[in-house]
């Protein structure tokens, strides 16, 4: 059995109500997935990268296909292709607070959920920014506006129409997600062949109980720390926040979060919508009354939750199927 470091067993569950991963599992697809790389060869700044790439289950007591990544040195897409397809994609962008990829949770179960709705589902496992790349806190992004770009590449062949492309993130995913909205106009890669040639523009976005806020009272330690590290200065921070941007090009967002989430307060869900009518961004958001954090399809009672017919109502408002 591999060896799981100091690094990957320190108390993610404490800072995101998930339990550290108990033991490495074979890094196998479910069936009806299909994985795929990310990035012909190695990806952008790897020189001196020596982390150890390892899945493991989410919690203790997880089934085999809930599970998560550390140090992710191979990122991948991961798709599901919808039974009765209604011509539309959706990239997934599971969170972690950054430390992690809970490609299980909200990853595989999320694909699941919206492949019977009828969309192909793209699943990313992103490197995560501490783990030694060039790019620091902009390796998750790249490999974010990558995945967009893959997605879109394979509309003909796949079968759905390349400008109705979807993204949902989840808690550091949603971080992931709402930067990536807001960076149509910047890539942060030097191309590596003719996909990325192709928009980073995408119709909707979705974000749910995302980390938003790397400063103030009100952020994720685990996440900013991951990020930034454990002391940067107040205008990094800031610019690293996800309200801070959003730049011309920005998609319809949706939000949605619980006010008993103790881990990402959902003051960040309140800043990034404030930021989002600022900026004249159509916007929605939901606040459960409860849910805590990282509650993906269903509600503390274990009834589903009511936000993937939200987010798609709100989507098809927008222009999706």
């Amino acid at each position: 059995m591999p060896v799981i470091d100091r690094r990957s067993l320190i108390a993610v569950g404490a800072a995101l109500g998930l339990a550290p991963a108990a033991r490495a599992v074979p890094q196998e697809v479910p069936a009806d997935f299909v994985r795929m790389p990310l990035w012909p060869g190695k990806p952008p700044g790897s020189d001196g990268v020596t982390a150890q790439e390892q899945e493991s289950l989410r919690t203790p007591n997880s089934p085999k296909d809930d599970t998560a990544f550390v140090h992710v040195t191979r990122p991948t897409l991961t798709m599901l292709r919808a039974p009765k397809p209604n011509g539309a994609a959706l990239l997934l962008i599971p969170g972690g607070g950054y430390r992690r990829v809970a490609i299980g949770h909200e990853g595989y179960e999320i694909a699941r959920r919206f492949a019977a709705a009828g969309y192909h589902c793209y699943i990313l496992a992103y490197r995560l920014p501490a783990d030694g790349w060039t790019a620091g806190p902009d390796a998750p992004l790249q490999d974010a506006q990558r995945a967009l770009r893959i997605v879109r590449s394979r509309a003909a062949a796949d079968g759905f129409d390349p400008v109705k492309i979807g993204m949902i993130g989840f808690s550091a995913g949603g971080h992931l997600a709402a930067r990536l909205a807001s960076t149509s106009d910047k890539p942060v890669y030097l191309a590596k062949d003719a996909i990325d040639a192709l928009p980073l523009s995408a119709m909707v976005a979705g974000l749910l109980y995302p980390v938003v806020l790397l400063d103030g009272p009100n952020i994720h330690t685990g996440s900013r720390n991951e990020m930034l590290g454990t002391a940067p200065a107040p205008d990094r921070a800031r610019a690293y926040s996800a309200d801070n941007r959003i730049a011309p090009g920005t998609p319809p967002s949706f939000l949605a979060h619980a006010l008993d989430d103790r881990s990402v307060p959902p003051e960040n869900s309140l800043a990034m919508l404030a930021a989002l009518r600022n900026a004249k961004v159509p916007s929605e958001m939901h606040l459960f009354e409860t849910g805590g954090h990282g509650f993906g399809l269903a509600l503390p009672d274990g009834t589903p939750s009511p936000w993937p017919e939200l987010f798609m109502t709100f989507a098809r408002r927008h222009g999706m199927p």
